[in-house]
């Protein structure tokens, strides 16, 4: 290696990057932890915050929300409707799709993760002016459009 090479962890878009794993993959740890007791995980609380805020959503529709394959739907959503949380009905007008609807419990269930959630956040990010997260979050943002279209061009 040449001593004059520019190292990758050196360069700022490369800590950047690693940086945003790292913070996703610490968010996600503390999140599965505050949620334990309640017997879900991160990817149970992303179907039900969906389903609280899209009612009557289809499983297509979701699993392109959450950006999964749908084996990952058609293995989370049995569970999740064998434990009373959600139900699938039959679209009206095309019988062929499938909406999801949060049962009573459910709801309930989600708005108490929803808080938990929310208080994870204000802690975590609560030393960080507004200005900053509205900054933050627009980047992010502005990533994950770069990133879904690299997916679709297939770069």
């Amino acid at each position: 290696m040449n001593k004059n090479q520019v190292l990758p962890w050196d360069h700022p878009r490369f800590k950047s990057w690693i940086a945003v794993g790292r913070a996703c993959q610490l968010m996600q740890q503390a999140l599965t932890r505050a949620l334990a007791d309640l017997e879900i995980k991160p990817p149970h609380l992303d179907i039900l915050v969906n389903l609280y805020r899209f009612e009557g959503i289809s499983q297509q529709e979701l699993a392109r929300k959450l950006l999964v394959g749908r084996s990952n739907m058609s293995m989370l959503l049995p569970q999740m409707e064998k434990r009373g949380l959600l139900e699938r009905r039959a679209d009206q007008k095309d019988k062929r799709v499938l909406r999801l609807y949060l049962t009573e419990s459910g709801r309930e269930l989600t708005g108490r993760a929803m808080v938990i959630q929310t208080d994870i956040i204000e802690k975590t990010l609560s030393a960080t002016p507004i200005e900053d997260c509205r900054a933050m979050a627009e980047n992010m943002e502005k990533l994950i459009t770069r990133l879904q279209q690299q997916e679709v061009i297939g770069a």
